[in-house]
């Protein structure tokens, strides 16, 4: 968490605010969390640069600047990203303050610190590993049904394990899978290659039903994620199994149960995930 929905949640709430805004001043009370360049060079950088492009890519943001720098961030578990203006309190958990020249600022909080932020050319983003890595996203047009097929085919892992590999599909993370696999009928601990067809165009349409779903809904708030605005998301409210270990399956009404596969946290309905 946050997940693609709620890192594209994310960028549409900043999107408006932040592109055009010229960044006047950086504060960074935890250099730790800039993980390229030094956070003096990063401060130097980013002064007197005007964002020009919001994008995301996968579970990161990506900030094209005017000097051709790009401010990439990755919210990890905890990481919040959110727009302020001037009187309003800062979070306690507030790290870095981007100062924009309209007086208002945009703001990174991080309760377990473990995101991360990185300042390099547009030619430099191959260095961080998992963005120059990352496959095909949900929805995207490179995210085909034969694409999808073909990356199961011969994968002996489990297919909750195969859906949370980064490099097979670019977003996906643990609540999004669980949904997924819940709305495909397909049990999480199934090896990935023994899917048929059949199950694999399902699957295949429910991982882009369920990102779909959860953009429309302003992303899943449990505990810490917030829009660009510090709003919570609503998706929670529409989930199918994650979360809700010992409630009745809304198919079948069977109760929902919870265990681990691939090292994960996983929910699911026995009965309709047999």
């Amino acid at each position: 968490m946050p997940e693609m929905p709620e890192v594209e949640t994310i960028r549409r709430t900043l999107v408006d605010k932040v592109e055009g805004r010229k960044i006047i001043g950086v504060e960074i009370d935890l250099p730790r969390l800039i993980k390229w360049p030094l956070a003096s060079k990063f401060q130097a950088v980013l002064t007197n640069q005007t964002i020009i492009k919001l994008k995301r890519r996968g579970k990161y943001l990506l900030f094209y600047l005017s000097n051709n720098f790009v401010l990439v961030v990755h919210l990890r578990m905890t990481g919040r990203l959110y727009y302020v203006t001037p009187g309003n309190e800062r979070d306690r958990f507030t790290h870095i303050v981007f100062n924009l020249d309209n007086g208002d600022a945009l703001l990174y909080a991080d309760t377990r610190t473990l995101g991360t932020l990185y300042l390099m050319t547009e030619e430099e983003l191959w260095r961080i590993a998992g963005l120059s890595s990352m496959g095909p996203e949900p929805l995207s047009e490179e995210f085909t049904l034969r694409y999808f097929s073909d990356r199961l085919e011969k994968r002996q892992a489990t297919i909750k394990s195969v859906l949370l590999n980064q490099k097979i599909v670019g977003g996906l993370g643990n609540i999004y899978v669980d949904e997924a696999l819940a709305l495909a009928c397909i049990d999480p601990e199934r090896i990935a290659s023994s899917l048929n067809d059949q199950e694999v165009k399902h699957l295949y349409q429910a991982v882009n039903q369920v990102i779909a779903d959860g953009i429309a809904h302003g992303g899943t708030t449990f505990r810490d994620y917030r829009d660009g605005s510090g709003r919570n998301g609503n998706h929670q409210h529409y989930l199918n199994v994650y979360g809700r270990a010992n409630q009745p399956c809304r198919r079948c009404g069977g109760l929902i149960a919870r265990k681990q596969v691939a090292g994960r946290g996983t929910h699911y309905c026995p009965h309709c995930q047999k």
